[in-house]
């Protein structure tokens, strides 16, 4: 069984899967987060591959930060599957939707709309950062 499918076996009822030689990191924060801090602990997650409920283009771009080397999306958004194509990284997912909306379902995600304007996965990081932070201020 490859690393891939390992983390998608273990998906159901989590968040995020990631699995390299057997190694199994699971998480059940939503969105971003288990990413975000994954990276900011300095963890080294070059050649895990991963498995993840919804990967929008912010995900996508903190993969290609950590250096994931294949990924699994439930859903994926167009704009997320484009990101991964373009840096290499396989993707199998179960669906595609034009955009990540909000957790309320009224606006696009505020993780998307803040990476919306670029494709440097380290600029992304540091807008996702401000973006987490304006978030966690508001009590959202």
């Amino acid at each position: 069984m490859t690393d891939l499918e390992l983390a998608r076996e273990n998906l159901g009822g989590h968040t995020l899967v990631l699995c390299r030689g057997g190694e199994l990191m699971i998480s059940d924060a939503r969105g971003v987060s288990p990413m975000m801090d994954y990276i900011a602990e300095g963890r080294d997650l070059r050649g895990f591959s991963a498995a993840d409920v919804i990967v929008g283009k912010a995900t996508a771009m903190l993969f290609v930060k950590a250096g994931i080397t294949a990924v699994y999306a439930g859903v994926v958004s167009a704009a997320g599957k484009k990101y991964l194509e373009e840096h290499g990284v396989p993707l199998t997912f179960g669906s595609v939707t034009e955009r990540i909306m909000n957790r309320a379902g009224t606006d696009s995600c505020p993780m998307e709309k803040a990476v919306g304007g670029t494709d440097d996965c380290e600029e992304g990081y540091i807008l996702l950062k401000k973006q987490l932070s304006a978030l966690r201020k508001a009590g959202k």
